[in-house]
């Protein structure tokens, strides 16, 4: 039956393939919606569904409005679905190898203006140790094109060339250096001079840079709520800023100065230039909205 046969497969991706339960509830709720469809045609053998039924499927959640995305999600968990039948011999062949996945819509990133931007970062101008600290990190992340995680993860020994390089351990444990800039190396200094003792409580084996109250490396979490918080204070809308919308503007900021995809490519340490070429659409965007603002026949 189709429902056993999806429970199986459930039961794999847990007990075998250690997913989390999440995913697996994910995957679960995809299938049993096939599942549903496949009954209404009257088919309760996996063995009994064909390349027509997939395409189908597909083409009646397109018409009830679903996003490419949900329907490239639901492709996956039924190609993964059958492909582990067929691993399994419950069926002989997979009618789901030759179809292709919808196409995502590629969603632009979204960016503050460099107003905005800085408005941000030069707010954060007290003395006080958790302003300095806070302005550092802002800093370096804008400056640098950080994930958040490769913030929270700096080790006082990633600060090279006398303070003028950052050493960054990326994705797939991908090294790569960055310069790390005036504006965030004033920022470094002065929160290295004058307020991480106060957090490290003096304490020479605490090596990460950004170290929190307790002692503690920054959570991917505690970045996030800060950030909102600074955003928040010069009326910036929480849900226009995150750790990674200031990585998207570092990427696009430069491109609008005339730096080079490649470098950009480089700095931000995407593997493939396609994931940092969705930069020039931003780009591409910015530039029509000025034309149409000032082009007198727009």
């Amino acid at each position: 039956m189709i429902d056993s046969d999806i429970d199986t497969f459930l039961g794999s991706l847990r007990f075998e393939r250690s997913m989390a339960e999440n995913t697996c509830a994910a995957y679960g709720r995809d299938l049993r919606f096939f599942s549903e469809f496949l009954k209404k045609r009257g088919k309760t053998e996996s063995r009994e569904v064909t390349r027509e039924d997939i395409d189908l499927y597909l083409g009646e959640e397109r018409e009830d409005g679903k996003k490419s995305t949900t329907r490239a999600r639901r492709m996956a968990a039924i190609r993964m679905w059958l492909k582990f039948l067929k691993e399994r011999r419950y069926i002989r062949k997979n009618p789901a190898e030759l179809i292709d996945a919808p196409k995502k819509a590629k969603a632009l990133p979204k960016v503050l203006s460099e107003e905005e931007t800085f408005k941000m970062l030069d707010a954060v101008s007290g003395k006080e140790p958790r302003e300095l600290r806070d302005r550092a990190m802002l800093e370096v992340m804008y400056g640098c094109g950080l994930r958040v995680s490769e913030l929270c993860a700096l080790s006082t020994d990633d600060i090279i060339a006398d303070g003028e390089l950052l050493r960054v351990l990326g994705k797939g444990s991908k090294e790569r250096v960055v310069p790390i800039g005036h504006a965030a190396g004033r920022a470094l200094n002065e929160y290295f001079a004058s307020a991480r003792d106060v957090f490290t409580k003096g304490d020479p084996s605490v090596t990460t840079v950004f170290v929190t109250r307790l002692k503690k490396p920054f959570t991917r979490q505690a970045v996030f709520k800060m950030i909102r918080e600074r955003a928040a204070a010069v009326g910036i809308d929480q849900s226009r800023i995150s750790p990674h919308v200031l990585r998207h503007c570092f990427a696009s900021h430069m491109l609008q100065h005339g730096a080079d995809i490649r470098a950009i490519q480089e700095l931000l340490g995407h593997a493939d230039i396609g994931t940092t070429q969705i930069y020039t659409h931003v780009d591409a965007r910015r530039f029509g909205e000025l034309h149409r603002r000032f082009h007198p026949r727009a």
